[in-house]
């Protein structure tokens, strides 16, 4: 089931399927996510819950008990209770089952995923709550995806990667299969732009740590339109796109967590996590996107 909102910049769509936004149109019908074509890349804007990345020989145990995931979780592929859908405001809910508990993660969690517009922004809050007996231990990220290039009068070239001052972000190596190797490496030293190629991700994404900038976001050379994206407050932003060539889209992903590496243990209480929620206790965090289009 699909949802949608609008105000006068924006028009919201989300599919209770993973509580995902699947459609953001401008004030012109012009579509801004990318669209999910499977020869490609079949998702449009993911969440990443309950942990982001891949996990070491993909699983965890706990209690004994060992469960196999995938990767990024598993919120991104099951269905969301929709709770509301008025005015500016799409409000999503994840509770688990015992079947989703038996099999893939046996916690008791709620995820509420709340999409909000507010002029040319869309905020997205993923706030999870611990209703059980035990810790809960997460992580969590955002994985949008955004069209590029904007029109058909633009190529890959014509767009950069900008953050809002001059950075040497720390890059997190992952050559471990997807795992971190606990090795790291700079890419780009006082850079403000880093220029959008078609081999730019031939290496996969890139994590980067220690970002100082409020801002990273995509921009179009010659006009200044952008897409851009809050990163204040998130320890971890990557930059991925699917292999094609030309680029098809880019993403900008801030994570509260990080993939496994190759030196992790199995017992997920072992585990970095996002969080670590006591019994009863809450825990939110906000994506805002501006869409200068």
């Amino acid at each position: 089931m699909q949802a949608t909102i609008q105000n006068e910049f924006l028009s919201l769509t989300v599919d209770t399927h993973g509580a995902e936004a699947v459609s953001l149109k401008n004030a012109a019908g012009e579509e801004l996510l990318w669209q999910a074509d499977p020869a490609v890349w079949k998702r449009h804007a993911p969440i990443l819950f309950p942990w982001t990345g891949k996990l070491k020989d993909g699983s965890f145990t706990h209690g004994g008990k060992t469960y196999k995931g995938g990767q990024h979780g598993f919120a991104r592929d099951v269905e969301h209770t929709l709770l509301k859908a008025e005015g500016d405001t799409i409000q999503l809910e994840l509770r688990p089952d015992e079947a989703m508990k038996a099999e893939k993660f046996p916690f008791d969690f709620v995820l509420t995923s709340t999409f909000r517009l507010d002029g040319k922004n869309l905020h997205h809050t993923l706030t999870v709550s611990n209703p059980g007996a035990e810790e809960l231990r997460f992580g969590i990220g955002y994985h949008p995806a955004f069209q590029v290039p904007f029109d058909n009068s633009h190529t890959v070239e014509d767009y950069e990667f900008r953050f809002d001052q001059p950075e040497s972000p720390v890059i997190l190596d992952a050559s471990g299969g997807g795992l971190l190797t606990g090795k790291c490496y700079y890419q780009w030293k006082n850079q403000q732009a880093i220029q959008l190629t078609n081999d730019l991700f031939d290496k996969d994404s890139f994590c980067m740590a220690g970002l100082r900038t409020r801002t990273l976001g995509i921009y179009e050379k010659d006009t200044g339109r952008s897409i851009v994206c809050d990163v204040a407050g998130f320890p971890y932003t990557l930059i991925w796109s699917a292999l094609s060539k030309p680029v098809r889209f880019v993403c900008i992903e801030p994570w509260n967590s990080l993939p496994a590496s190759v030196n992790d243990p199995q017992e997920w209480e072992q585990r970095a996590a996002a969080a670590c929620l006591a019994p009863g206790g809450e825990w939110s965090t906000t994506l805002s996107t501006t869409f200068n289009r």
